[in-house]
């Protein structure tokens, strides 16, 4: 029932409140600081760690494996993906070094950070972050994909909501009031949405771009996962730990992937 209702929907419209609602999914992971202030950061780091595999199994099974379907198969289908993850990675580059932003452990990067207040920097390395998040629910929506688009954005959700919390947890020891921690957190999953509408705007105007759109995603969020999930969550020697939030987060997706987009 519920899958015939979506198909009845515009995919612009569908791939929108998809990547919309995965995007709240940030403000509500942001809500237990209402209760609890002080959570330890080997636990930040394990959720952390979990939407790191989350992200590593999307774009394996939600975004490679059908931009390799899209494409026909085959070595022109692999060197189409090659070229789409390529792309994207180098995009995400390219913001992240001509951007000015600051990452919760590492501290700043990118052009004149000094420049901007330091919850700009935040705001500009979550968004750098959630972008390529919301373009991939959006593309995962093409070809009338129904099932895998919505894996995509159970998916992502999953992911937004530990992350969403740790954004709160470290604007509060940087003494942001409660609310507006929590406010930020959720205004971070925002851009989501905009990266959904032009996703599935692309390759609805364009079919033969669908595996394009999807490998660019992927090799977005794939250099997401490893040049800020995944360095931030091996602080304080809590490697070990964040390796098995990252295996969990990547069964949890892969069950999902399976579940919903089977």
């Amino acid at each position: 029932m519920f899958l015939e209702t979506c198909r009845d929907m515009p995919l612009w419209l569908l791939a929108f409140l998809a990547s919309l609602a995965a995007g709240l999914m940030s403000g509500v992971g942001a809500l237990p600081v209402l209760f609890f202030r002080d959570i330890s950061r080997r636990t930040q780091d394990v959720m952390m760690g979990f939407g790191a595999g989350v992200m590593l199994a999307a774009t394996s099974f939600s975004l490679i494996v059908p931009a390799i379907d899209a494409g026909g198969g085959g070595v022109p289908a692999a060197l189409v993906v090659v070229g789409g993850m390529t792309l994207g990675g180098l995009f995400l580059w390219l913001s992240d070094h001509y951007s000015p932003h600051e990452h919760f452990i590492m501290g700043p990067e990118g052009a004149d950070p000094k420049r901007l207040r330091r919850i700009w920097l935040f705001v500009i390395a979550i968004t750098l972050h959630n972008f390529p998040e919301g373009l991939a629910v959006g593309v995962g929506f093409g070809g009338e994909d129904i099932r895998n688009g919505i894996s995509l954005a159970v998916g992502i959700g999953l992911q937004n909501m530990p992350e969403g919390l740790v954004v709160a947890l470290a604007l509060l020891t940087l003494r942001y009031p409660v609310r507006q921690a929590i406010g930020i957190a959720a205004l971070t999953g925002l851009v989501e949405p905009i990266g959904g509408l032009i996703g599935a705007g692309v390759v609805s105007i364009a079919q033969p771009l669908l595996p394009w759109g999807l490998s660019f995603a992927a090799g977005a969020m794939l250099f997401v996962v490893s040049d800020e999930i995944i360095p931030e969550s091996h602080r304080m020697n809590h490697a070990k730990a964040a390796t098995v939030g990252v295996m969990i987060g990547f069964l949890v997706m892969m069950f999902l992937d399976v579940t919903l987009g089977g």
